[in-house]
């Protein structure tokens, strides 16, 4: 679903309408507010799962609500848990697993298109 934009200056997604897509096995995905700068998404992961290594040309600023993530990126690796967080360069490769359920939050600029 689109988010409601009540006015030109702000865009507003109740929880109910955020969109949810699993686009791989063990992560789920919600789509909040955005703009053709900013992105907000939602993931849970599944204990186990491990994230493609990829890139993309968004910068990314990930934090962690809750869980812990093993996190490959640019060749080192690190662990994140509850309250932490991490950025991500665009065109920078890196890759994620969940040690434990694991839910955070990711804010893309600009936009994730290819999310929507």
């Amino acid at each position: 679903m689109k988010p409601s934009v009540p006015s030109s200056d702000s865009v507003v997604v109740q929880a109910a309408e955020a969109t949810e897509s699993h686009p791989e096995p063990g992560l789920t995905r919600l789509v909040g507010a955005y703009n053709d700068k900013l992105f907000l998404a939602e993931h849970r992961m599944d204990k186990g799962w491990v994230g493609a290594a990829h890139s993309h040309p968004h910068e990314q600023v990930v934090y962690v609500i809750s869980g812990h993530l093993k996190v490959i990126c640019a060749g080192k690796t690190f662990d994140v848990r509850t309250g932490d967080s991490f950025l991500v360069r665009g065109g920078v490769e890196h890759q994620a697993s969940a040690l434990e359920p694991t839910h955070v939050i990711d804010v893309f600029t600009p936009c994730r298109n290819d999310y929507l």
